[in-house]
């Protein structure tokens, strides 16, 4: 969330920069200020009396030590009247604090200011584009009609053991899916990331401390009886890694990239769009989490990119990079570039990857500091990205890898499948 000393120092270009999301700010600004200022004057009046009320304790114990009865007894009653009002004080404090960040919860981070205006995908802006799209030989079919010739997915099995959403791998399907872990596991680590396992279900500090709470309950699975969330991507659990520490200003970059299971509810999702690997509740994603230095971290950005840009340079698909317009942008987000993976069987583009600068808008829920040379103590900046997203990917591969003889293996790949076609 936004630093409340970041919204008085820039009220005004806070206001313009939220536009760009369609955002009005003014009135929500304006009251955060004014709850602000009443905590601290609260607070300054609260530090006043407890300080007094204190004073008042020593002073007492040596009218009694003193055999000052009458006089410590006087002093004693002022001092009750003192405890009331500081409980009082408190109470105050505590409330406006609380209005404070329930407020701060419901504004969305500042973006960059390359992010164009726009109310939604349609205005977002191509920066990037690469990949020969394949002239398909004719009868060529989607990927979940491929699925079920060669069955390699199968999607009424996983809705008779769960539901829509939860696909069932088979055979070289399975394989392929492990083979594609492997490979982003491994292109990640080489390029300087530390893998790391993590748990799959989170705490409630640990979803808001990455913008999933407040903002997102309804996309996640939660499990009431322990108040545990399923994770709707592994930036959740590892980003929560640093949450709540002081690190060093050498330690920067801290560049962690896990592998999980992701778990969205999706609720309202329907019609052919949505079709087999397009959307589902339950996927497979690699992931890449970034710790960085304020000043440093547009660059890691353009670096995750050019990261992305490389997987799928080997994987010879089709790609192009979008730079999200603010309408797009997502709440946490100050600036995000999506991959989007052409679908030649479907003849459409299909998002597979997403990679975000959140300069220090987690890191303020994270409460996620460094201290620098000078022992002075500044947020962190943190970003994230998939590298990579596994349905759409694999979808694409079976879509524009498909032959008259069968689905043929990225070469990449064919070291971690054994096989190089699924006939």
């Amino acid at each position: 969330m936004l630093q409340v000393q970041f919204i008085k120092e820039n009220t005004e270009l806070i206001i313009e920069r939220l536009k760009k999301r369609n955002f009005d700010a003014a009135p929500i600004l304006k009251e955060v200020i004014a709850l602000d200022d009443k905590r601290r004057s609260t607070q300054v009046l609260f530090d006043d009396t407890q300080a007094e009320s204190n004073k008042l304790s020593k002073e007492i114990g040596m009218l009694f030590k003193n055999g000052e009865t009458q006089k410590a007894n006087l002093l004693k009653e002022k001092t009750v009247q003192l405890k009331e009002k500081t409980k009082a004080l408190s109470e105050v404090v505590n409330d406006t604090q609380k209005a404070l960040n329930d407020l701060l919860y419901t504004i969305p981070n500042v973006p960059h200011e390359l992010v164009k205006p726009g109310n939604s995908d349609a205005d977002n802006e191509e920066v990037f584009a690469a990949g020969d799209v394949p002239n398909l030989h004719d009868g060529a079919l989607p990927h979940w009609e491929l699925a079920k010739k060669y069955d390699i997915i199968d999607f009424e099995l996983g809705n008779k053991i769960s539901g829509a959403g939860f696909p069932v791998y088979k055979g070289k399907g399975a394989r392929l899916q492990r083979a594609l872990i492997s490979y982003f596991l491994d292109k990640n680590v080489e390029a300087g990331y530390t893998e790391v396992q993590v748990p799959h279900l989170v705490n409630e500090a640990s979803a808001t401390a990455t913008g999933q709470l407040p903002d997102k309950e309804g996309q996640m699975y939660h499990d009431a009886q322990d108040n545990l969330y399923l994770i709707p991507t592994g930036e959740v659990p590892v980003t929560n890694i640093l949450r709540d520490e002081l690190i060093s200003e050498k330690d920067f970059p801290i560049c962690y990239t896990a592998y999980t299971p992701c778990f969205r509810r999706e609720a309202g999702s329907y019609g052919a769009h949505v079709r087999g690997l397009n959307r589902l509740h339950q996927f497979d994603k690699v992931e890449i989490v970034r710790f960085e230095h304020p000043e440093k971290s547009y660059d890691a950005l353009e670096g995750m990119v050019d990261h992305v840009k490389g997987i799928l340079a080997d994987l010879k698909l089709p790609y192009r990079i979008l730079r999200l317009c603010g309408g797009d942008t997502g709440f946490v987000a100050a600036m995000t570039y999506d991959f989007e993976l052409f679908s030649t069987a479907q003849d459409r583009w299909l998002e597979i990857s997403s990679v975000s600068n959140f300069e220090n808008y987690q890191a303020n829920r994270l409460k996620l500091r460094y201290k620098d040379a000078n022992n002075k103590k500044y947020l962190a900046h943190t970003l994230n990205g998939s590298a990579l997203a596994l349905p759409r990917v694999l979808a694409g591969i079976l879509e524009n890898y498909q032959t008259p003889e069968g689905i043929e293996i990225p070469e990449c790949l064919v070291k971690y499948t054994g096989f190089d076609i699924i006939n």
